[in-house]
């Protein structure tokens, strides 16, 4: 049996896309309560970008290698509680890191079984976003039937996990802001949201004001962070809970916010991440997805792919990501040389 594999490596440690490569590296050892997955598939995401170029704080249980969803085998399992997985099991699952590797190893606690109606690259497509999707709605938005729900980035993979899980689950209305109307379109007829609002053409937060009769939504999914806060403030109802995942419109706040709005209409405004919480917490969000399997078996819930790459032509996907052109999960495939 081999000791190492094959791996995306950074040529100096960080920085752009055309610094990724194909190593080889130790072949990681399952510890207890982990299993060893032999790679089928894996997806990308942002978080990607970041830390390539050293900008993202990787959990201290991380190894350095990219990636933290992937689809493949179970090779061999740790001692310990390896809750019902077995050796031979076609399994898809989250992980703090590893995963643009041919193997890795990771807690049985974030793995699921995949079903055999879904293929390798789209259960590979699935953990990082339906999981991340899931934790933002229920875990911290208290989203409940009946509830509006507004997810800004509407055609990110993120966002077109949370519109088919509001769906799924009642939500009164789904809105959704997009960058065109191909995306609005896209998440309207596709996915099934309610409405969509293009936020360079147009001021979504009075829109959506207009369109709720002045009440707002309940829940706002956010991903833009101070260009979006006041709005945010302004399009949110009575009680709103707005979570924060990210900061692609900034970090700092202009002058002239107004946040007398968090007491008139007692609002929470919440930061939350997930590659950071421990595995206890992930796991209740591989529950979560595990309720709702059924609806990926019968084609109820998809998964959108923008496009697949090969292992090898890993710097060629980090830039179609860069772009901000996709809708859906960028994929690569781990096959052999």
């Amino acid at each position: 049996m081999t000791t190492t594999m094959r791996a995306i490596d950074i040529k100096g440690g960080t920085g752009p896309a055309t610094s990724l490569f194909v190593n080889n590296l130790p072949k990681p050892e399952p510890a207890a309560g982990e299993a060893l997955v032999k790679i089928e598939a894996f997806g990308l995401n942002r978080m990607d970008l970041l830390q390539r170029e050293g900008m993202y704080p990787v959990p201290p249980q991380a190894p350095s290698t990219l990636g933290v969803e992937f689809s493949g085998i179970v090779e061999r399992l740790g001692d310990g509680d390896c809750l019902d997985f077995k050796v031979g099991d076609e399994v898809f699952g989250l992980a703090y890191g590893g995963a643009y590797a041919e193997y890795i190893s990771c807690s049985v606690q974030t793995l699921l079984h995949k079903p055999a109606e879904l293929s390798w690259i789209e259960a590979a497509g699935i953990p990082e976003t339906w999981f991340t999707a899931a934790q933002a709605m229920y875990l911290v938005g208290q989203f409940e039937p009946g509830k509006s729900i507004l997810w800004h980035a509407g055609a990110s993979a993120v966002s077109i996990s949370g519109i088919q899980l509001s769906k799924a689950d009642n939500a009164s209305n789904i809105y959704v802001t997009a960058s065109s109307q191909e995306k609005i379109d896209f998440c309207v007829n596709k996915l099934g949201a309610t409405a969509g609002y293009n936020y360079k053409t147009q001021d979504w937060a009075a829109e959506l004001k207009k369109a709720t009769n002045g009440r707002g939504v309940d829940v706002i999914i956010d991903f833009i962070g101070a260009s979006y806060f006041q709005s945010n403030l302004d399009a949110a109802a009575l009680d709103g809970h707005i979570v924060n995942l990210a900061f692609l419109g900034g970090t700092k706040l202009p002058a002239g916010v107004d946040i007398s709005l968090f007491l008139r209409k007692r609002l929470r405004y919440e930061g939350s991440s997930l590659r950071s919480r421990d595995t206890s917490y992930q796991k209740r969000l591989r529950d979560i997805l595990l309720d709702h399997m059924p609806k990926f078996q019968d084609g109820s819930f998809k998964v959108y792919v923008e496009k697949v790459f090969p292992f090898e032509k890993i710097a060629d996907a980090h830039l179609l990501m860069e772009s901000n052109q996709t809708k859906g999960k960028i994929i690569c495939t781990v096959g052999e040389e």
